[in-house]
């Protein structure tokens, strides 16, 4: 039964963790749905760990729609989000074209970064049809304005705007909340605070979902590895049952631990 977003509000009122995972081709997105994971992510992360860049910001328009379009022919239904890359909604024109070009490459939701000056785009997106998540916290298409990638909401005055713009965001008509790197008890606020699901990467395990890179949780990870990572390929035999061992730890809240934790 394909997963929708009435099934992750109803993970959220029953309080029922989900699982995200990131995937670019058809091949992982059949395996990562087939091993139950609810949402597939196709993130613009694929710039970084695909294409070797250092940020994600070459990451362009017809890149994201010809990965998602690879995903969609593997998918075995999960929910699919795409993101939508760097600029790609920096007008409401701009933002509606776009997502409709991921819509029909087999999107089930786009994934926008930033704060409450998206609620007019995102009013207009689920006005038309195209349902949204906001990605709040470290957004890493703003890496240049933060100077680097960096814990966000740890200080009282950013954590209350971050819940106050989460709440905006929401009644603008966001869909799902997506809370990176900030710290757990904050992300816990969040949660508690608005009515759509959160899903979290480095937010603790109070978020109703957890999302994380394929390539980080099967232990592929190059440089520094985050703390919010786990290698879930360490524990198995094969690729299959990391992934089973993911959504397992996920949803009975065993992951993400204490050590995959930021608390202030």
């Amino acid at each position: 039964m394909a997963v929708t977003i009435n099934t992750l509000r109803e993970y959220k009122q029953k309080g029922e963790a989900f699982s995200a995972l990131t995937s670019y081709d058809a091949t992982f997105a059949q395996i990562v749905s087939e091993a139950g994971v609810d949402v597939i992510l196709i993130g613009d992360s694929l710039g970084m760990v695909l294409q070797g860049n250092d940020s994600t910001l070459p990451v362009t328009m017809d890149e994201i729609v010809y990965h998602t379009s690879c995903v969609a022919k593997g998918n075995r239904g999960s929910l699919i989000m795409a993101d939508m890359p760097f600029m790609s909604y920096g007008t409401v024109e701009a933002a509606l074209e776009n997502a409709a070009e991921l819509m029909r490459a087999g999107a089930h939701m786009v994934k926008l970064e930033g704060t409450d000056w998206m609620k007019d785009t995102i009013e207009a997106l689920s006005e038309r049809g195209v349902p949204v998540c906001a990605h709040l916290g470290l957004t890493p298409q703003f890496v240049n304005k933060f100077g680097g990638y960096k814990v966000q909401g740890r200080d009282e005055k950013a954590a209350e705007l971050m819940i106050e713009h989460a709440c905006e965001l929401v009644e603008a008509g966001a869909d799902v909340i997506l809370l990176e790197c900030v710290p757990a008890p904050l992300a816990a606020r969040i949660t508690q605070a608005v009515r759509a699901p959160v899903i979290g990467i480095g937010a603790g395990a109070d978020t109703d979902g957890q999302v994380l890179v394929v390539h980080d949780m099967l232990g592929l990870t190059t440089g520094r590895k985050p703390r919010f990572v786990k290698n879930f390929l360490a524990e198995t035999d094969s690729v299959q049952n990391a992934i089973k061992a993911y959504v397992e730890q996920v949803r009975n809240r065993t992951f993400p631990a204490e050590e995959h934790t930021f608390k202030a």
